[in-house]
C-alpha cells in the first residue's frame, strides 16, 4: 500500500537515479499499479541516454578559441557565445527532460540496457521445448567452469532448490555491451521458467532494483563487478524471494553443487 501519493518530481528522480531509498519502494509499487506512468519513465531514461550517448563526448572538448572570453573583446561576441551555450544546454536539457537534474547517473543508464538485454534473452529462450540451454543442469560444475572462463569472472549458479527451482542449464551470450553474459535457466514443478544473467559491469550500483515488462519483469543488482539480472513471470513477491535466495548466496561466496 502507497504511504503518499507519487509526485511528478519523484518520478523525474527515479528516472534520473536520485530519488531517496526511503521513497524507492512506494514509487515502484506505483509504477507497477499505472503502467502510463511507467512508460513515461522509461521514455525519460531512452531520451537521456539518447542525449548522453549524442552529447558526452561535445561536453568534454576543449572550449574553441573563438569562446575563450580572455582573448576576444567586449564587442558583444563574448555576449553571443554566452548564448548560444546557454541555447545549447537548454535543447539538451529539454530533450532529455531533467537529464542535467540527473547527469551522473550511470546506474540507471546500465539498469536500462541490462535488464532489456535480460528480458529478450528470457524471451527468447524460457519457450524452447528441446534446446532452452547448451549446457545441461546434471553438469553444474562443467557448465559452471566453462562460463567463468569466458566471462572473465568467478561465477555462481545459485542453488534455488528450496525456492521449488531446478537449474535447467545455461549458455553463453552476447551482453548488452558487446561482450560475454552467461545465462542460466531454473524451472519450477508447474513449467513455470526463472533466468539469471551475469555479465561484467563497472557500475556501482548494488541494491535490487525492479522492472517489469507485461507478463515478465526482472530484479537488477551488481556485486564485484558483476551485474546480475533475475528474471521471470511479473509476480513481484515470488520473483524478489527469488532473486534475494540468488543474490544471498552469491553475496556470501556460497558455491552450491561444488560449482
Amino acid at each position: 500500500m502507497i504511504e503518499a501519493p507519487v509526485t511528478i518530481d519523484e518520478l523525474h528522480a527515479y528516472a534520473d537515479g536520485e530519488l531517496p531509498p526511503d521513497r524507492r519502494d512506494a514509487v515502484e509499487a506505483w509504477l507497477v499499479a499505472h503502467p502510463a506512468d511507467a512508460a513515461r519513465v522509461l521514455d525519460w531514461q531512452a531520451q537521456a541516454e539518447l542525449v548522453r550517448a549524442r552529447y558526452d563526448a561535445v561536453a568534454n572538448e576543449p572550449v574553441p578559441a573563438r569562446f575563450d572570453f580572455k582573448r576576444i573583446d567586449r564587442t558583444g561576441r563574448a555576449w553571443r557565445a554566452i548564448a548560444a551555450a546557454a541555447a545549447v544546454s537548454f535543447v539538451i536539457g529539454g530533450a532529455a527532460g531533467w537529464v542535467a537534474h540527473g547527469a551522473a547517473a550511470a546506474a540507471p543508464s546500465n539498469f536500462d540496457a541490462y535488464t532489456a538485454d535480460a528480458l529478450d534473452a528470457y524471451k527468447l529462450f524460457v519457450v524452447e521445448v528441446r534446446h532452452p540451454v547448451d549446457v545441461p543442469g546434471a553438469e553444474r560444475e562443467h557448465l559452471v567452469q566453462w562460463l567463468s572462463k569466458r566471462v572473465g569472472s568467478d561465477l555462481r549458479a545459485p542453488d534455488l532448490d528450496a525456492m521449488g527451482l531446478m537449474l535447467v542449464g545455461g549458455r553463453l551470450l552476447p551482453g548488452p555491451a558487446g561482450g560475454p553474459s552467461a545465462f542460466f535457466m531454473y524451472e519450477g514443478p508447474s513449467g513455470e521458467r526463472f533466468t539469471l544473467t551475469c555479465t561484467p559491469s563497472g557500475s556501482q550500483q548494488t541494491a535490487l532494483r525492479y522492472r517489469s515488462a507485461e507478463r515478465y519483469a526482472s530484479f537488477y543488482w551488481v556485486d564485484r563487478g558483476l551485474a546480475y539480472v533475475m528474471t521471470g513471470p511479473a509476480d513481484r513477491t515470488r520473483l524478489s524471494a527469488i532473486a534475494k535466495a540468488a543474490y544471498d548466496q552469491i553475496d556470501n561466496g556460497t558455491r552450491p553443487g561444488g560449482a
